[in-house]
């Protein structure tokens, strides 16, 4: 699922270590949705994604998540995971080889790009 908006707070970093050993990372943020009667929306990313998406206040971005409940003590709690955040106005990736984009194909059977046409028929 995708939803766009602007960050309107980035709460502290959490970590800690798991019961089985194994070290962890939070980062939560609230986004604010750009409708005619916008919504919150809390989310957090979790383990690696939370170095690989630092997200300022201010921000616009669309960010991909997945929706998960889980149980504890009989009561049911919603959580919103981010799995990835495109900020708005970032560049697109530039091309591997670094070259400019090649020349459009031209039939040598036609006329050449802005050229007079013919109303020869062949």
């Amino acid at each position: 699922m995708e939803i766009k908006g602007k960050i309107i707070l980035a709460l502290p970093e959490m970590s800690g270590v798991s019961k089985s050993g194994n070290n962890w990372k939070k980062r939560e943020y609230v986004l604010e949705t750009m409708e005619t009667y916008p919504k919150k929306v809390h989310f957090d990313f979790f383990g690696e994604r939370a170095d690989q998406y630092p997200l300022n206040v201010g921000e616009i971005v669309t960010l991909s998540f997945d929706i998960e409940s889980r149980e504890y003590n009989g009561r049911w709690y919603t959580g919103i995971r981010g799995w990835k955040a495109e900020k708005e106005g970032a560049t697109a990736p530039t091309p591997a080889y670094g070259g400019a984009p090649a020349p459009p194909a031209v039939d040598p059977f036609t006329s050449a790009p802005g050229a007079p046409e013919d109303d020869i028929p062949f």
